[in-house]
């Protein structure tokens, strides 16, 4: 047999195709913004629905109006700080983002594209030293603001559908007007629940943090000497103390016995030190200056404290002390005991945050000592009535809510708490069986009704860096937690703003589009939300 052989004059591609890798001229790049900017980006989106001005008046509060020099634009600042958390960036890198990107210009509010960046980087921390927890509880009731009025321009266009939908033969009330509705007293659900905000710090231990005092007391040593008469410095056995340090945490496992003798000898070091530090602030009176920078001062107060309560575990043999410090830069972090099965004790703040129906998530309370939230719910229920106006119709929460007390104020103020009541469980008879079987389920339904408190703390944390908060000042940190929760009231509010007006357009093609009506009344009625509803572009329901 004769083999088929390759025609030669047939030209083939080549398999590898070279280029040259020299960047081209920047006169000779293409430049696409000669033409306008896309209305559908999702900056430009997030800009038309956010309240700019009532946003502004909180902020302003937060500046002296006579003195300091002129401030920047509220929405510069604002779009900033949305910016950074939106999309987890740092300081510096939120700056740039903006200096280079034409969108997260429009979205800040500048006039115009511009190639220097709009502030320095550092400007963020004096923000989030301004924003505290009253501007973000201005902010809050902005946005809520502007949800219920969402709400009233999604109203009118579901009662001319319901006319449009309805039969020409329906009577008209007896009355002959549209009767009066009143004003409920009681409207929505509240779900509360409590978390941590972790802070940026390394996992805390007794050896390494009398590790870290005893390194800045040397630190403070070197700093004091040279400005006193002593013809010698003091001897402060730093190798001695390193090597120590380092032949116990260099072993796998230590044992009981070789932690507690390494504490000893690190405690022995420290307070060598520390009487060092007495001995060389002599020889300056009381109330002059230190030759010491104010960080390094406010370490050696913090170190003193940290002898302190590390001296008396010591002796008493105990793994526990009030107030007890688990960050030398950051005194004010607190272990928080959560018992969670992965994590057991957790170091941050403890917010008690609250829910309502559509989506929006307040911060209540933020301590940085640990507390029972199950006190906080009278606060947050008439936080939630000077939010919304009414009470709302019902709890929801964990068993730890359930107190005797909070029970009683709630049956005050005609709320219901949907959880298990108190004392001993009815005896089931052939007469309260039904009943107390759908007592039951109610309650199962309620419970299972938590459960986007708990998508919202997944949400923060595993999105927008709630786990793990840089902030390096308490104040700063608190501003950090709050603007995370901004961001996703945010993106409720923008998701609202547009499903309402897909809403408002789709309204005129319902009519008019077969089995629709038949399909949204099937959907609404097993599947109750607040969202208004929308056509996807496949002829489906979403909202």
């Amino acid at each position: 047999m004769h083999e088929k052989q390759a025609n030669p004059t047939k030209k083939r591609a080549p398999m590898i195709r070279t280029h040259s890798h020299k960047q081209l001229p920047l006169s000779e790049f293409d430049w696409p913004f000669q033409v306008a900017l896309d209305g559908n980006n999702r900056w430009v989106k997030m800009s038309q629905c956010i309240p700019w001005d009532e946003l502004a008046e909180g902020y302003y509060q937060s500046l002296s109006k006579r003195q300091g020099r002129p401030a920047k634009d509220a929405r510069l600042v604002i779009g900033a700080v949305i910016i950074k958390h939106k999309l987890c960036l740092s300081d510096d890198e939120t700056v740039k983002q903006i200096q280079e990107n034409p969108y997260l210009q429009y979205f800040v509010g500048l006039p115009g594209y511009q190639m220097e960046a709009p502030f320095a980087s550092s400007l963020l921390v004096e923000i989030r030293k301004r924003m505290g927890s009253s501007v973000f509880e201005i902010f809050q009731g902005a946005i809520i603001h502007a949800l219920e009025e969402a709400k009233a321009k999604q109203k009118p266009v579901q009662k001319s559908r319901s006319k449009s939908s309805g039969s020409d033969d329906e009577p008209p009330s007896s009355s002959g007007g549209t009767p009066q509705e009143e004003e409920p007293t009681h409207q929505g659900k509240l779900i509360l629940d409590a978390t941590v905000a972790p802070q940026a710090i390394r996992y805390p231990t007794d050896l390494s943090l009398l590790n870290e005092a005893r390194q800045f007391s040397e630190q403070i040593i070197d700093e004091l000497y040279p400005h006193t008469a002593l013809q010698k410095k003091p001897r402060t056995y730093r190798q001695n103390a390193r090597k120590a340090y380092l032949a116990i945490v260099k072993q796998r496992r230590p044992s009981g016995r070789a932690r507690r003798r390494g504490i000893k000898q690190q405690l022995q070091y420290l307070r060598r030190n520390l009487g060092h530090i007495e001995r060389l602030l002599a020889y300056w009176p009381e109330g002059a200056s230190l030759p010491l920078p104010g960080w390094l001062l406010h370490r050696y107060w913090v170190v003193q404290h940290v002898y302190v309560q590390q001296w008396e575990m010591f002796q008493n043999k105990s793994r526990r002390c009030d107030d007890r410090i688990v960050s030398i830069s950051q005194p004010y972090v607190r272990p928080i005991i959560r018992g969670k099965l992965d994590k057991a004790v957790e170091f941050g703040a403890k917010l008690s945050v609250s829910l309502t129906g559509d989506g929006m998530a307040c911060v209540d309370q933020l301590r940085w000592n640990a507390f029972y939230e199950g006190g906080d719910l009278k606060g947050q229920v008439e936080a939630y009535k000077a939010r919304y106006g009414v009470y709302p119709e019902a709890v929801l929460g964990d068993p730890v809510y359930g107190t005797q007390d909070n029970r009683r104020y709630l049956k005050r103020q005609g709320i219901r708490f949907a959880g298990k009541p108190l004392g001993r469980p009815k005896k089931v008879t052939e007469a309260n069986r039904e009943e107390l079987k759908r007592l039951k389920a109610q309650r199962r339904a309620e419970y299972l009704q938590r459960i986007p408190i708990e998508g919202k703390f997944g949400q923060g944390k595993n999105g927008y860096g709630l786990n793990y908060i840089r902030a390096r000042r308490a104040d700063t940190s608190e501003s950090w937690i709050n603007s995370i929760f901004l961001v996703m009231n945010l993106l409720i509010l923008l998701r609202i703003f547009f499903a309402l007006i897909l809403n408002g357009i789709t309204g005129f093609l319902l009519p008019f589009i077969p089995g629709v009506k038949r399909k949204l009344t099937y959907f609404t009625k097993h599947y109750p939300v607040t969202v208004p509803f929308c056509l996807s572009g496949r002829g489906g329901v979403t909202y």
